[in-house]
């Protein structure tokens, strides 16, 4: 099953399993190997509506800890089932007026062969004080360049996405 077809049918899913008036339209589903991720739109509340800058960032941040208080358990319930079904980690965020929040995300090891060059790189982030460890400064660099090279990524995902298209419509040569 392609990737497009594989978040569809758990956006059907998770979709099912919401109790009605959780989040405001579609969920947002990513996925990879190990984890899937949903986000959910939250209806921002009319206190922040009319009010200072500071006042409506504190009630749409009051807004996002009381959704996540109040359906802690039932979350917990369907990323048990989610996990069961899919064999995958599920995480958990909202997103409300623009601003995402996730509430837990999976952090998985991967392994890696540096050359000298590119370890110094890594070890003259943790001596400047930017990342506590050569860990911790490979994931500053893969997040910086996740910021200024999305366009370029998405454009890579979309031709790879292209090649499963052109792949399956492709003679079966398995016989």
């Amino acid at each position: 099953m392609k990737n497009e077809e594989v978040e569809a049918q758990l956006r059907g899913w998770f979709s099912g399993r919401m109790p009605e008036g959780w989040f405001d339209g579609p969920l947002e589903i990513a996925l990879d190997r190990e984890e899937i991720t949903v986000v959910g739109a939250l209806r921002p509340p009319a206190s922040a509506e009319g009010v200072s800058e500071v006042e409506r960032v504190a009630a749409l941040e009051g807004a996002v800890q009381r959704f996540r208080e109040e359906t802690r358990e039932r979350r917990i319930e369907i990323a048990s089932e989610a996990e069961h079904r899919f064999r995958r980690k599920v995480s958990w965020g909202v997103s409300v007026e623009g601003e995402r929040v996730m509430f837990t995300t999976l952090s998985v090891p991967v392994m890696t062969r540096l050359r000298q060059s590119e370890r110094r790189v890594l070890d003259t982030l943790v001596a400047a004080g930017v990342a506590r460890s050569r860990s911790d400064a490979l994931a500053w660099c893969v997040r910086l360049v996740g910021r200024h090279a999305d366009t370029w990524l998405t454009d890579l995902r979309d031709a790879l996405q292209h090649v499963d298209r052109v792949r399956a419509a492709g003679p079966d040569v398995t016989s």
